[in-house]
């Protein structure tokens, strides 16, 4: 019997490799595809769709169901567009599911798609930054399985392979350190959307470039790490690390480091989640060593880098502190997107919502429910907001 996949964010980088990767696998023909979800980028996720013979294809998005219906008609892939056709779609029955779509809107198909104990891939960080003990309950209570497919936990969860995590003493994430690694760190409150949208390493979405360049990515793997793999903030590391070829570090308790090295390419970390726990034929570069010559190491300045100090004051306070703290950055980067803050502020805006909301306590108390989460997300969006107006002016 076929495997049965399911892409939420089809049409976004994740989404783009995990279909490449499945057309080289033999597409329609090796894998059953249940369902593809997308955006506003109708004309590709109908292409997706008929190529992959998927029996539905989603738009986030209700006015786009029009445009959807009409590039897929007469193919005989069905049609559904909106949040609550999104949530449906992972009611839908598959053996792994990539959850790709960025940003909190993730959550809510992630953790419906737990309840039918079937593998997720996690691309989307957001979902165990603001929901990660009601994530990793819902694996536990239906049997399901959650693989990480950022870069730098696939790269954690390989070289853990085989290993206990009572021995691990550290572990060291990497950052390229974005657009603005070499730039004066006083330049840094003038840079525009344009220039922080170009990434030296990796080919990515805008979002999560910009996200790169103000480091606030790397935050909120540090957040993840503690999460996912169960380790104490103080054991987590983060270094700057130009070349983007090692992915991560694992420090065991007898002095060893296991680190993961590879191309940055995306379909490696995607398809070690494809095919685990066996291993295929990838089409990654393979690395010459002595081409490379040398790799560089830099410290993750958090004076630069404020997101970082960030990530550490939520891991250390747990609660619904990662839900506040990632709708407080979606909210940022809209801004600075939007020309309505400069660049610097992003981190500004993030830390004072956090201090808003402490200061009633709502912060420290535990992920009770999905519905907790999603009301600290709404109420630190409106708490953004209102931050934001006061730098405008």
């Amino acid at each position: 019997m076929a495997r049965r996949i399911t892409i939420f964010g089809a049409t976004g980088s994740i989404g783009e490799n995990t279909v490449d990767l499945l057309t080289r696998q033999g597409g329609a023909a090796e894998y059953d595809v249940v369902a593809l979800t997308g955006g506003r980028n109708v004309a590709r996720l109908a292409e997706q769709a008929r190529a992959l013979q998927a029996d539905i294809a989603v738009s986030a998005h209700e006015d786009c169901y029009d445009a959807l219906k009409a590039a897929l008609a007469g193919s005989g892939v069905e049609v559904a567009a909106g949040p609550q056709a999104l949530a449906e779609a992972a009611d839908r029955p598959a053996d792994w599911i990539m959850s790709a779509i960025v940003g909190a809107a993730g959550l809510v198909p992630g953790m419906r798609a737990l309840r039918h104990g079937t593998t997720l891939a996690l691309a989307n960080k957001e979902s165990l930054v603001t929901a990660g003990p009601l994530l990793l309950a819902a694996a536990a209570q239906h049997g399901a399985r959650i693989l990480p497919v950022d870069s730098e936990h696939s790269a954690i969860f390989q070289a853990l392979v085989g290993e206990e995590i009572e021995a691990v003493e550290r572990i060291v994430i990497t950052a390229s350190g974005g657009a603005f690694r070499d730039w004066p760190i006083e330049a840094l409150k003038n840079a525009t959307p344009e220039q922080a949208s170009s990434h030296p390493n990796w080919a990515m979405g805008q979002r999560i470039t910009v996200d790169s360049a103000s480091m606030f990515n790397k935050a909120l793997e540090l957040i993840e790490t503690k999460e996912y793999f169960g380790i104490d903030p103080e054991r987590i590391e983060a270094v700057v690390h130009p070349e983007s070829l090692i992915h991560a570090l694992v420090g065991f308790r007898d002095g060893a480091i296991m680190a993961h090295v590879g191309p940055p390419d995306m379909r490696h970390a995607i398809g070690y989640a494809l095919n685990w726990p066996d291993r295929r034929d990838l089409p990654v570069a393979r690395l010459d060593l002595v081409q490379i010559g040398q790799l560089n190491f830099r410290p993750a300045c958090e004076t630069r880098w404020p997101a970082l100090r960030l990530a550490r004051e939520v891991m250390r306070a747990g609660g619904l502190s990662g839900a506040a703290f990632n709708a407080a950055k979606e909210a940022a980067l809209d801004a600075f997107l939007a020309r309505q803050i400069g660049f610097t502020q992003m981190a500004e805006v993030v830390e004072a919502v956090l201090a808003r909301l402490s200061g009633d306590s709502l912060l420290t108390n535990s992920p009770e429910s999905l519905e907790k989460v999603l009301e600290t997300d709404h109420l630190a969006r409106q708490a953004a907001a209102e931050i934001v107006r006061g730098l405008e002016h």
